[in-house]
C-alpha cells in the first residue's frame, strides 16, 4: 500500500533538491517512488504552483487527477468562497478513500505558506533508517501523513534521532 507524506521546508526551492534524493534513493532501491510534487510558494506570490515528478500523461493521467484534486482543496478553495467551497466539501469527501482526512489538508493548508515548499511524496516499501541515514539533516517538518500512528511516530522518531546524532557530532 502506498503512504503519502507531506514535508515543509522553510526554503521555496529546498523541496526540489530533497526530491531529487529521494529520486536518487529509488534508484539504489530503497524506496519506491509513485509520485512526487514539489509544491514551491515564493514569498512574493499568491498561490503556489506545482510540479510533479512523473508526467501526468498515459498511465499517470489518473495521478495527475488525484493531485489537481487535492492541490486544489488544499490551495484554492479557500480563494473561491463559500459556495464552491461546498461543492469541494463533497468531493474532499473521496480523498478520505485515501485517507487523507480534513484534519491532513488542514494542517498541509496551514503550514505551506508563502515563503516555503513541499513535497508530496507517494511511496512504498521505504527502507526507513537507510533512506535517513541518505537524507541526513533535511531540515524540514513531516507535516501530515496516511501512515498509522505508531508508523508515523516511528518516522518522526528517526529523524529526530539522526538529527540528534548529527548535532551531537556522533558518526552515523
Amino acid at each position: 500500500m502506498a503512504t503519502l507524506t507531506v514535508w515543509k521546508f522553510n526554503d521555496p526551492e529546498r523541496a526540489q533538491q530533497i526530491r531529487a534524493q529521494v529520486i536518487e534513493l529509488q534508484k539504489k532501491q530503497l524506496i519506491k517512488v509513485h509520485d512526487a510534487v514539489v509544491v514551491s510558494w515564493p514569498e512574493d506570490k499568491k498561490k503556489p504552483k506545482t510540479q510533479q515528478a512523473f508526467s501526468p500523461t498515459g498511465a499517470g493521467a489518473s495521478g495527475g487527477a488525484f493531485w489537481g484534486l487535492l492541490f486544489g482543496i488544499i490551495f484554492f478553495v479557500p480563494l473561491f468562497g463559500m459556495a464552491f467551497g461546498a461543492a469541494m466539501g463533497a468531493l474532499s469527501g473521496s480523498m478520505r478513500d485515501f485517507g487523507i482526512s480534513d484534519e491532513f489538508i488542514n494542517t498541509v493548508r496551514e503550514k505551506v505558506t508563502p515563503g516555503t515548499s513541499a513535497l508530496f511524496l507517494m511511496s512504498s516499501d521505504g527502507v526507513r533508517d537507510r533512506i535517513a541515514q541518505e537524507l541526513g539533516d533535511m531540515d524540514g517538518e513531516l507535516i501530515a501523513t496516511n501512515l498509522s500512528a505508531e508508523d508515523e511516530t516511528a518516522v518522526r522518531d528517526m529523524f529526530d534521532s539522526e538529527e540528534s546524532a548529527a548535532d551531537s557530532g556522533e558518526q552515523r
